[in-house]
C-alpha cells in the first residue's frame, strides 16, 4: 500500500508559541464575562491528583503542569482541593503537630495531599450559572473578600446530581487583568528531608 507524500518542510523564522484566547497579562477587564477567566473543563482537562501522594511531590506536580492547585481524587471519587498555599503555609506544621499524624516521630515526608487539602464538604463553589451571570471585576471582589484563592464552579448534570465543569485561581484572574502583585511558586530542589 502506498500512501500520498506528506510536504514536509521547514520555518523561518521560528513561529510564535500558541496562546488561549486571554492568556496574556492585561487581556481582561474587570467588565468582561466572568467566564473567560474560568478553566472550563469541557475545553481542559481537569488536573487531579491521588490523596496519597507527599505533598511536595504534589508541589513539584503543580510547578511542572504550571498550575497553583489540583483536584483531590480518592480511587474514583472527588474528595477535594489541595494548593500551592496549602503545601507552602502553615497546613503542613500544624498536621505534624496534631494528633493525626501518626508516625513517630512526624516528620515532613509523611505528610500526604490527603493530610492538608480543603476537604470537598468545605469548599467554596460557584455555580457556572453564576459565573456565566458575573463580570471579573465581580468575581474578583468575591474572591478577594472571602480570602479565596481558588473556587470550585459546579454544573447540575442531568440526571447525575453535580459535576465539577471548571475551576477559577485568584491569581490567574489577576494576571489576566494585569495587575503584577502575583505570587510565584518557589521551586522545589531536592526533596525534603524532615
Amino acid at each position: 500500500m502506498h500512501h500520498a507524500p506528506l510536504p514536509i518542510a521547514r520555518v523561518t523564522p521560528a513561529p510564535n508559541l500558541p496562546r488561549r484566547p486571554g492568556s496574556a497579562p492585561g487581556s481582561l477587564g474587570i467588565h468582561d464575562p466572568a467566564s473567560l477567566a474560568m478553566t472550563d473543563f469541557r475545553h481542559e482537562p481537569a488536573l487531579t491528583i491521588e490523596s496519597d501522594v507527599q505533598v511536595d511531590l504534589a508541589l513539584r506536580d503543580m510547578i511542572h503542569l504550571g498550575v497553583r492547585a489540583l483536584l483531590v481524587a480518592h480511587g474514583d471519587e472527588l474528595v477535594g482541593l489541595i494548593t500551592a498555599y496549602d503545601i507552602q503555609g502553615e497546613r503542613p506544621g500544624q498536621f505534624l503537630l496534631s494528633p493525626s499524624c501518626d508516625h513517630s516521630p512526624c516528620l515532613r515526608r509523611d505528610i500526604h495531599v490527603g493530610d492538608i487539602m480543603t476537604p470537598w464538604r468545605d469548599l467554596e463553589v460557584l455555580t457556572v450559572k453564576a459565573v456565566e451571570a458575573a463580570t471579573v471585576g465581580s468575581l474578583l471582589d468575591a474572591m478577594t473578600s472571602a480570602s479565596l484563592t481558588h473556587l470550585v464552579v459546579i454544573e447540575d448534570s442531568a440526571g447525575n446530581g453535580v459535576e465539577v465543569r471548571g475551576l477559577i485561581s485568584r491569581t490567574q484572574v489577576e494576571r489576566l487583568l494585569g495587575y503584577s502583585s502575583v505570587v510565584r511558586l518557589d521551586p522545589i530542589t531536592s526533596p525534603a528531608r524532615g
